[in-house]
């Protein structure tokens, strides 16, 4: 486990267009998380924070960052509808991967994504466009599909759509935003545990 003597810690202002982000290396990190926040949410929220702090506990890098340009955030205040042009923000991950692929501190990790809600669609299309990433993906990525039918259903029905290595785990007592004492720190444990495994060199 890591502790924060090990850690390097980066402020990225990411070309082209200089999206924030900050970038968290462990010592002999096994891999490279980069984080898709869901709409309404950013890179400084405490859950995501708290997320990145979990995987550098076990050995991973993290990257969390903007989605959007200052001036593209304040088009959508206005307008809403940016934080949901998945197209848009998997080309801000695809964007991402390829910078860290060259960078110094990070050349040579395996790529994997965290995503939730929007991001989680984004997370899917980018991993899609850059075979050999690996998404974790919150359980609130079904959102729309809970809601026209049971949990458990529409969630197996969505994961049986992905054609590659993928488990659904299911937190008991949960709801999509796992308020619940304790269900913040098992989702965190399970992601570690998948990024572990498949991003180990």
């Amino acid at each position: 486990m890591s502790n924060a003597a090990d850690l390097l810690t980066r402020a990225i202002r990411l070309p082209p267009e200089g999206l924030g982000g900050d970038l968290v290396v462990p010592e002999n990190a096994t891999g490279l998380v980069i984080f898709a926040h869901g709409s309404g949410s950013s890179r400084n929220s405490s859950r995501n924070r708290f997320f990145a702090r979990h995987l550098n506990s076990g050995g991973l890098a993290t990257f969390l960052m903007d989605l959007l340009t200052e001036a593209k955030e304040q088009v959508d205040i206005r307008t809403r509808h940016l934080r949901f042009d998945i197209d848009l923000l998997a080309g801000r991950l695809v964007n991402a991967a390829e910078w860290a692929a060259a960078d110094p501190d990070t050349r040579g990790l395996r790529i994997g994504y965290f995503g939730a809600s929007t991001g989680g669609g984004a997370a899917l299309v980018a991993a899609a466009a850059k075979p050999g990433a690996s998404p974790c993906l919150r359980s609130d990525l079904f959102d729309r599909w809970r809601r026209r039918s049971s949990r458990n259903r529409t969630e197996q029905a969505g994961s049986a759509q992905l054609r590659c290595e993928k488990r659904l785990e299911i937190v008991p007592g949960a709801t999509h935003l796992f308020e619940e004492p304790g269900t913040l720190e098992q989702v965190a444990e399970l992601a570690r545990g998948w990024f572990r495994r498949y991003l180990a060199q």
